[in-house]
C-alpha cells in the first residue's frame, strides 16, 4: 500500500482531481509560508496573518479532500467538523463547559454567537489530516478514535499559549494552569480530550470508509504544525516550555502513528 494511491474515480473527473491536487499543494505552500512570515511580523499585519493561516489550509484540506474522496464525503466530513466547532466554542464561551471559562475578544473578525467564524473553520482544518491519516492505519475504530483524538487535543498544547498571547482569547480563571503552559487552565485540556473524543467519535461514525485515498499531504500538513510549533515556540517566542510540553504531548500520538503507517505502506 502506498501513500499515494489514488482513489477509484470516473475517467471524467481525473482532470479536475489533478487540478485540485496541485491547488492543494499551492494552497499548502502559501499556509507554510504565511506561517514563516507570521513569525517576523507584529500587531494587525499579524492578525491577518492568523487569519490568512486558517483559510489556506482549510481550503488546501478541502481541496485535497475533495480532489481524494470525493465531493459527498468532503461535504459531509467538512460539515460534521465546522457544526461541531462552532456548537462546542459557542457552548463553551457561553456556559464555560467544557473548556472553563474564557471569551474571544474581536482580534479574529467577525463572530457568531460570540465565536468567530474562522474558529470553525479551524476545527475542520486540523481534523480532516489527522481522520484520513488515522483512518490509513486500519486499526479498529475505538483504537482509531482514541489516537486521532489524541492527537487533535495535544495540538492544543501549541495553539492556546499562541493565540492567548496574541490576545484572541482570554480565560477568566487560568489557574491551576497546565504543567509549563501558564496562563492556561487544566480544565481546557480536559475539555480538549472529551471534544476531540466526541468529533473523531462522530466523523467514524457517519463518514464512509476510504482507507486508501492518498494522504501525502495530510502527512506533510501535521508534520509542518508539528515541527514548526515546536520552532517557533523554541527559538522565536521565547516559549521553550510550550516547545517541550508540545513535542511531547504532541509527538507521543504522532509518533505512533507514523510508525504504524510506515508499517501499513511497506506491507
Amino acid at each position: 500500500m502506498s501513500l499515494s494511491t489514488p482513489a477509484t474515480r470516473g475517467p471524467q473527473t481525473q482532470g479536475l482531481n489533478r487540478f485540485a491536487l496541485v491547488v492543494t499543494w499551492t494552497l499548502t505552500g502559501l499556509w507554510v509560508l504565511s506561517n514563516i512570515i507570521w513569525i517576523l511580523t507584529s500587531g494587525s499585519t499579524r492578525d491577518a496573518l492568523t487569519a490568512a493561516g486558517v483559510l489556506l489550509l482549510f481550503a488546501a484540506s478541502l481541496s485535497h479532500s475533495w480532489a481524494t474522496r470525493g465531493t459527498a464525503w468532503t461535504a459531509l466530513m467538512f460539515g460534521i467538523a465546522c457544526i461541531f466547532g462552532w456548537t462546542i466554542e459557542a457552548v463553551g464561551t457561553a456556559t464555560g463547559l467544557p473548556f472553563g471559562e474564557y471569551f474571544y475578544t474581536d482580534r479574529l473578525g467577525w463572530s457568531i454567537a460570540d465565536v468567530p467564524i474562522l474558529i470553525p473553520l479551524a476545527w475542520a482544518m486540523i481534523a480532516y489530516p489527522i481522520y484520513a491519516l488515522v483512518e490509513r492505519t486500519n486499526w479498529n475504530r475505538p483504537a482509531r478514535i482514541v489516537l486521532s483524538a489524541a492527537i487533535l487535543a495535544a495540538w492544543d498544547l501549541f495553539l492556546d499559549p499562541q493565540m492567548v498571547a496574541e490576545g484572541h482569547w482570554v480565560w477568566l480563571n487560568p489557574e491551576p494552569a497546565l504543567p509549563g503552559l501558564p496562563g492556561i487552565p487544566i480544565s481546557n485540556f480536559m475539555g480538549w480530550i472529551i471534544a476531540a473524543l466526541v468529533l473523531m467519535s462522530l466523523l467514524t461514525l457517519f463518514l464512509p470508509a476510504r482507507p486508501d485515498a492518498p494522504v501525502k499531504q495530510p502527512v506533510a500538513a501535521l508534520l509542518w504544525i508539528y515541527v514548526g510549533n515546536i520552532v517557533a515556540n523554541a527559538i522565536f517566542l521565547d516559549r521553550l516550555t510550550v516547545a517541550l510540553v508540545g513535542a511531547l504531548g504532541m509527538g507521543i500520538p504522532l509518533a505512533i502513528l507514523l510508525a504504524r503507517l510506515r508499517r501499513v505502506t511497506h506491507a
